[in-house]
């Protein structure tokens, strides 16, 4: 058993960059390895990058690459920087294929590079659940985790939280 944790990373607002001539949001490098530096992280991560794009542009095509290496990955701890928009669909895709692994998706509401981004909270919760948690797979935003199964992203407060209907899960 392996005490590496692969770090996948997708895209998302947790890498979007902004352009202040055009005011638009665009994509370039992944700051996971300078997050992880800031946080003064000491775990033995392996960061892979499988594609910069906002999650609303990801395509079942997408969501399997990723399933694929997740399965592939030698460490059996992943966490996987995804966009929240379509961070659920991701997460069940996962849900449903993968056994003996743990795996943590994980976001941010905010870019990384407006200095007031959850991203950095949002990684090192990740970061911790993903070394806990019994296997399966897992969303962790705002200090919570969810089981794939049970969460569900509010749009309109911002906040992912437990499926209505269901128990809060405990993860």
């Amino acid at each position: 058993m392996s005490h590496r944790i692969q770090i996948f990373v997708t895209g998302g607002t947790f890498d979007k960059e902004y352009n202040e001539l055009t005011g638009e949001l665009f994509f370039q490098n992944t700051h996971i390895a300078d997050m992880l530096r800031l946080g003064r992280c000491h775990l033995d991560v392996q960061i892979a990058s499988l594609m910069m794009i906002d999650s609303l542009q990801m395509t079942d095509a997408d969501r399997h690459l990723i399933l694929g290496r997740c399965l592939a990955a030698g460490p059996d701890r992943i966490v996987i920087t995804h966009g929240t928009d379509t961070m659920e669909q991701t997460a069940e895709v996962l849900g449903r294929a993968v056994a003996g692994k743990t795996i943590v998706l994980t976001g941010a509401m905010v870019p990384y590079t407006f200095g007031s981004s959850d991203g950095m909270f949002n990684l090192g919760t990740a970061l911790a659940f993903v070394q806990t948690l019994e296997p399966g797979v897992y969303v962790a935003m705002n200090g919570r985790c969810f089981p794939w199964h049970s969460v569900t992203k509010n749009r309109e407060r911002g906040v992912f939280e437990a499926v209505p209907g269901l128990r809060e899960p405990s993860c």
